[in-house]
This record gives C-alpha cells, structure tokens and sequence, in this order.
C-alpha cells in the first residue's frame, strides 16, 4: 500500500525586463495588487522572507515584482561597489523558485539616463546619523533609488527588511513626507542558526571572521535581555559582551534608540543598533527592545 504521491510543482521563470518599456509591458499584465522586493541581488534567505512576504500581502492573483540594482548612488568612495557580488542567473532561478513574476534588472544607464541625477532625494537629520555619520551620502542615494523603483513599479506594497532598520525607517518617512501613495511593510531579520543576521555580505567573511561576527547578535540579545532595567542596563549588557572579546570585531557604534530612531528612549519600543568590521567586512544588526 502505497503513501500519497507528493504532486509535482511547475516552476515559472519570471518576466525579466531590463528596460523601462519592458517593464511597463510586463506590470501591464495584471490587473490585480502588486508587491515589490527591492534588492541589489546576490539574495539569500532573507531575501526569500521578503518574496514570501510580498506574496502573502497580494495573494495569488497578485503580482510580486524583484528588482536587481547594484546602486552606485549609495556607494562611497573607496566601498566594494566594483567587487559587490552580482549573481543574476543564481537571482533569478530564486525568483522563479519563490513564483516571482516579474524581475526588474536595468543597467545603471538605464535606471540613471542622463547620469548622475542632479536632483536627489534628502534623507533629513537621521540621513547624518548611524550609517549616515560612517557614510556620508548613503541615505540619499539610497533614497533616490528607492522613490524611483517606486514611481516605475507602481506597487501596493513595498517590502523591507528590518535588518537595514534605519533604511526602512527612513523610506517610510519619506513615503509620509512626500506623500507616495505606497504601504511600506518591514519585514523580521533572518539569521542562521547561530543567530548571524543574513547579509549579502557575509560570503566575504573568512571561517574565522564569520565566527567573530556572532558576537554582535550576542551583544544584541544581551542587551534587550537586560531591557527590565532600562536604557542603562540595556547598552551596559551589550557593552560587556562585546568586550569580553575586543579583538573579534572593531565597532563603530552601539546605539538604543527609540522605534522611530530618535534618541534617548526612555520607555516603550526601542531599537538598540550595531556596526562593526569583521576583518575588512562591514556588518550591521538591531534587535527590537521593549522598555518599560
């Protein structure tokens, strides 16, 4: 006697349109609520989070769009722009995997035809902290970008992972601010196993810097573990655990911040945030706190 068969699934590789026309052509087709997952490529399972989550939001009639840019735009000087890892056929045999309808890959001269915009998008007072004091003019090229995948996608929803909470907080306050008329949904970090929060990233860390880099997640869920007894307690939790080990990572911040990431949070939901350097590689992480 023989167990049910497990029926086959057809996988459907997505539209891949590399123009704008191609683009509009390919978002023609549907009628129904969209959802777009806006990436530089070289996904992972984080990335798989983001295509579920857009999936979930529209339904199976609606369409989930993945764009691919390597943005030059957030990039500074002397950044792994040129060495960023760019695995398109790997990318879309993801999408096609996670039923992705339509992939958006345009070339920078494409998406920039008249080069370097001179008309760029301001990220405002929280542009210049965090990330935005280690890299000054991310946040608008950033930002930039994001309002014009916005303007071609045309989405319902936009999905964001909140490992890059500041972006994510920051693309919500612009959609606000400028009033765009698009829901921008965050999605929870994926980590492996050992608690590593997923980055692209990652693939340029050594045996040795990978395992370094656990200390961040650990000085994380110190911290929010110490949450009972307030914002002190908080960062002195995480403080210490990265100084059981000062030689694995060099960090550039440890901030708690409030949800919104205004500072000193004295109750409520907060943030507490961390970058450092692995070796060459630079890595970022939060953790949701609740203060009482």
């Amino acid at each position: 006697m023989h167990g049910p068969t497990r029926q086959s699934v057809t996988v459907t590789d997505p539209i891949v349109a590399r123009t704008r026309d191609e683009l509009a052509e390919a978002l023609s087709r549907g009628e129904n609520e969209s959802a777009v997952v806006m990436t530089m490529g070289a996904l992972h399972e984080g990335h798989r989070a983001l295509m579920r989550a857009a999936r979930d939001e529209v339904g199976t009639g609606g369409t989930v769009i993945v764009t691919v840019f390597v943005n030059p735009l957030q990039f500074g000087p002397g950044e792994d722009f040129d060495r960023y890892p760019r695995t398109f056929d790997a990318d879309r045999a993801m999408c096609a995997d996670e039923g992705v309808d339509v992939v958006f890959a345009p070339a920078t001269d494409e998406l920039y035809p008249h080069g370097e915009p001179q008309v760029t998008v301001a990220p405002g007072p929280l542009g210049a902290e965090l990330e935005g004091a280690v890299r000054p003019g991310h946040f608008s090229g950033v930002l930039t970008v994001v309002a014009k995948l916005l303007n071609l996608t045309v989405p319902s929803y936009a999905l964001f992972g909140e490992k890059d909470y500041q972006q994510l907080t920051l693309v919500r306050r612009m959609v606000a601010d400028l009033e765009l008329p698009y829901e921008i949904v965050g999605v929870p970090t994926v980590r492996e196993a050992d608690g590593l929060a997923l980055s692209s990233r990652n693939r340029y860390l050594s045996a040795g810097e990978r395992t370094a880099a656990l200390v961040l997640s650990r000085a994380l869920l110190a911290g929010a573990d110490a949450a009972a007894g307030g914002p002190d307690a908080v960062l002195a939790a995480a403080r210490a655990e990265l100084d059981r080990e000062p030689d694995a990572v060099a960090v550039d911040y440890l901030e708690l911040r409030a949800a919104d990431l205004a500072p000193d949070p004295r109750h409520g939901p907060a943030r507490l945030l961390v970058a450092a350097r692995a070796g060459a590689t630079r890595l970022i992480d939060n953790i949701a706190v609740d203060l009482p």
